[in-house]
């Protein structure tokens, strides 16, 4: 009796030692370099958001956060690397609604699993969709849009930054409310399929500000209407989809921080903190919304209850209209 005594107070002095290590371990985070990962090429608005991130981050934890591009697969080489990395907070991604939502509902064999796999660390911003058209067009409203498109059935074509992108949902899901059939045309990037709505080759897009600014403000391409709850403060004249009568009609790129499931809770926690206080430094905030994206910096359980609440909503969507990529 006296040795299983002795044993199981020892056992218990383990556990004990083993927690208090952990969460030593967590408030020191991080002791290391961090390597994010970002899964599309240098220049574009994930890209900027990390950098934008990364350098006050490395800054305020003394450590090195080194942004490293892996595109590629539709963001699923990053995501599969990430969710095989070590479950210890010292390798992150930045997802978006492709990654977390989209991607599951558009492969059927899909090489990593968005719930099983990633852990959500917290929202970092929203991209808000918006509708552009050639400035030749002769279009100058939503109405007169959704008017030409049922006039032309199947004759119009609108581009995306890729097949299975936000841009390319987010139009689908103005097909299905406003019932227009218009031809989906997809690009490599969001770039080249701005240019091509500037040059009338194809009639339309959905496009995000970061995108698209340059574009909407020297008059390139004409803005119809945000797919936001509200105008943007970029472009305050440029109406909401609900006030054109289409209150279903809210698209953005979600962009968030996930890192490998199975990683310390108490690490998640303080990656979210630090992250979270990068994000509402003045400075950071107003560069962030300069270049066209509305800061967030939520909590991980919020991030994980709108990432569940997304997929029922676009995987309904996908389902309805039989959208695959394999």
């Amino acid at each position: 009796m006296n040795f299983l005594k002795k044993a199981c107070i020892a056992g218990l002095l383990s556990v004990t030692t083993l927690g208090l290590a952990a969460n030593a371990s967590a408030s020191n985070y991080p002791e290391k370099q961090v390597r994010w990962l970002v899964p599309y090429p240098a220049g574009g608005g994930s890209d900027f958001l990390a950098r934008t991130i990364a350098q006050p981050l490395s800054e305020k934890t003394g450590q090195t956060v080194l942004v490293d591009n892996k595109p590629g697969g539709n963001t699923s080489i990053a995501a599969v690397e990430t969710a095989r990395s070590t479950p210890d907070g010292y390798t992150v991604l930045s997802a978006d609604n492709g990654t977390m939502v989209f991607n599951s509902a558009l492969y059927k064999n899909l090489s990593y699993d968005p719930v099983k796999d990633l852990e959500p660390v917290t929202l970092m911003g929203k991209f808000p969709m918006i509708l552009i058209v050639s400035p030749n067009s002769q279009i100058d409203s939503v109405e007169e849009f959704v008017k030409q498109t049922k006039e032309n059935p199947g004759k119009l074509n609108y581009g995306s930054a890729g097949a299975g992108s936000p841009h390319h949902l987010a139009m689908e899901l103005l097909k299905e409310e406003a019932g227009i059939d218009i031809v989906h045309v997809p690009y490599r990037g969001a770039a080249p399929s701005l240019s091509d709505v500037a040059g009338g080759q194809v009639q339309a897009m959905m496009v995000d500000l970061a995108a698209g600014a340059g574009f909407i403000k020297s008059g390139k391409v004409k803005a119809l209407a945000v797919a936001n709850g509200s105008r943007l403060a970029q472009l305050p004249e440029v109406p909401t989809f609900a006030e054109a009568g289409y209150k279903g009609v809210e698209a953005a790129a979600l962009v968030g921080m996930v890192a490998t499931a199975g990683t310390p809770k108490e690490t998640i926690e303080s990656l979210n903190k630090k992250v979270v206080e990068v994000i509402n430094e003045p400075a950071v905030n107003k560069k962030m919304i300069d270049f066209g994206i509305e800061p967030v910096g939520n909590t991980p359980e919020e991030y994980a209850e709108l990432l569940k609440n997304e997929r029922v909503r676009w995987h309904k969507l996908i389902s309805d209209l039989n959208i695959t990529l394999d």
